[in-house]
């Protein structure tokens, strides 16, 4: 008697392309996990001058936020700038999510509160 080849079931970890739907109309299959590049952010944003105002843009901690930009640096493939929120938090920006602000007023400072010892103006 000859013995049998013996035959084990593919890895689940194998690099077997995924199945084909069939029709030539349906769009790729595209992974959930993986990542969108921006491929606009390596030219940056004209514009822009160390101590103006900016908007940040894009989905982040601080999105939607003012800030001031104090650095601009070009050393990455990918221009970005050094701004400080109106917060006072500093953090590194790509170029391309920033939305440039007309510079207005600053910010108007609150009104002393009146104690109730003090006579009201009358």
């Amino acid at each position: 008697m000859r013995k049998r080849k013996v035959t084990y079931p593919p890895a689940k970890t194998s690099t077997r392309p995924a199945p084909a739907t069939g029709l030539p109309t349906d769009p790729p299959y595209v992974r959930p996990t993986v990542a969108t590049i921006d491929l606009t952010a390596g030219k940056g944003r004209a514009g822009l001058a160390v101590g103006g105002r900016v908007r940040i843009a894009g989905s982040g901690l601080y999105a939607g936020e003012i800030a001031v930009i104090e650095k601009l640096g070009t050393g990455g493939v990918i221009p970005s700038a050094i701004v400080r929120t109106e917060a006072g938090k500093t953090r590194q920006v790509r170029t391309i999510d920033l939305e440039p602000v007309a510079a207005g007023r600053p910010p108007a400072e609150p009104e002393p509160t009146r104690s109730a010892a003090e006579p009201e103006a009358g």
